[in-house]
């Protein structure tokens, strides 16, 4: 992708950088053209920055020119350049990059949406129709969902959805395993033209205001704020449990989890893609913001998360199998068995212990699960939108 300044912004996996932190630009060069490994039909320019799996690179001036150039060779005349990085004295990595000029810029207070969400996920498509329509009525009004591999009906759901003229959704094959916090910073450049804010968040993980409020009135409350450099808005997760259930709950999370751990863990951001700090670090959880921005932590009686994270054991299983970030190791793996990404006490098999359904259970919060009931029962049928068909 070719940015509003003119660097190409190059996705990569393989060189295993350190996370949430930028490495030498010095130690590696872009490369352009056809066949990135033949040194005789290639161009090179100096990297400008490199930080995890996100490269930013200089643009020589005749790509700028015509981005979608073609190598004058017999063999390639049909196929237009690539871009690949490599390490100083090594070879460039395998690439299927080709350099695109980004849509051009929206003028200021032109965004065409307040606020969007990013999410990443796998094999999430029974849960999806419950996390949009309840996010789209409290205010998010643009979708970004990329896709990692999933193997259920995604595709369907998501066409299915975008059938309703209130839902704004797309989704975006990302194949590429254990590159999250990449995914997420090519949703922000994404979302950086049409939305004025950007969650990211995942498919169990629920904003909850329990003031009444919409997201939109926090945002527009945030923009009237003498806070005008605020940012990012870091929201407190609250981690829900079984809350003793042995099954899944046939209306939807919301309704049938209502038992959690009384201190917050973590946070997740919602935040300004104009105001990201141009190497697009982000650790999941946030991003690196521009020098003169800063971020404001969100107070839990007006907006906070339930973030679902304890489930019944046939769905919280699948976490076992991978995860999707790039700097958390799967749970299977005898690394970081101490880290909070991991359930306490779990270790590295999926074994259900005979007390899961009644883990995790400190408080019981129901504060969502009537919201909900309030917004979106059927006073004829007594069903949720999402129990019902699509089609």
């Amino acid at each position: 992708m070719i940015d509003r300044d003119n660097t190409t912004i190059v996705f990569v996996k393989g060189f295993n950088l350190r996370g949430g932190k930028q490495s030498d630009a010095s130690k590696f060069k872009c490369v352009y053209g056809w066949d990135v490994k033949n040194p005789k039909f290639v161009l090179q320019s100096d990297v400008v920055s490199i930080a995890q799996e996100v490269v930013r690179c200089n643009t020589p001036v005749s790509i700028l020119n015509n981005p979608q150039r073609f190598v004058g060779t017999t063999s390639n005349m049909n196929q237009p350049i690539k871009v690949s990085v490599r390490m100083v004295g090594k070879e460039p990595l395998e690439s299927i990059a080709r350099p695109k000029r980004r849509l051009q810029l929206n003028l200021p207070g032109q965004k065409q949406h307040e606020m969007c969400v990013c999410t990443m996920l796998r094999n999430q498509a029974s849960f999806l129709k419950e996390w949009i329509m309840y996010h789209t009525r409290i205010g998010v009004q643009r979708w970004f969902i990329y896709d990692n591999n999933s193997l259920d009906d995604i595709d369907d759901v998501i066409k299915l959805l975008s059938m309703d003229g209130n839902i704004n959704v797309t989704r975006h094959v990302w194949p590429w395993i254990k590159t999250q916090e990449a995914g997420f910073a090519h949703c922000a450049l994404r979302a950086r033209d049409v939305c004025e804010w950007v969650g990211f968040m995942d498919v169990d993980e629920f904003f909850h205001l329990p003031t009444g409020m919409s997201l939109l009135d926090i945002l527009r409350n945030q923009s009237r704020s003498s806070n005008s450099k605020v940012a990012e808005l870091r929201v407190s997760c609250h981690n829900f449990g079984p809350s003793g259930l042995k099954h899944v709950p046939t209306q939807g999370v919301t309704m049938g989890y209502n038992c959690r751990m009384i201190a917050p863990e973590r946070h997740k951001s919602i935040v300004k893609p104009e105001a990201l700090n141009s190497t697009l670090i982000n650790v999941v959880h946030h991003f690196h913001l521009k020098s003169e921005f800063r971020y404001a932590n969100m107070d839990r009686n007006v907006l906070v998360i339930n973030h679902y994270k304890y489930q019944v054991w046939d769905v919280f299983k699948e976490k076992f199998y991978r995860r999707v970030a790039t700097y958390v190791s799967d749970w299977q793996q005898h690394r970081n068995v101490g880290s909070r990404d991991r359930a306490p006490g779990l270790g590295t098999r999926a074994v259900e212990p005979p007390d899961w359904s009644s883990r995790f259970c400190e408080v019981t919060d129901t504060g969502l699960k009537d919201r909900v009931a309030q917004m979106f029962t059927d006073p004829n049928t007594g069903k949720l939108p999402w129990q019902k068909s699509l089609t």
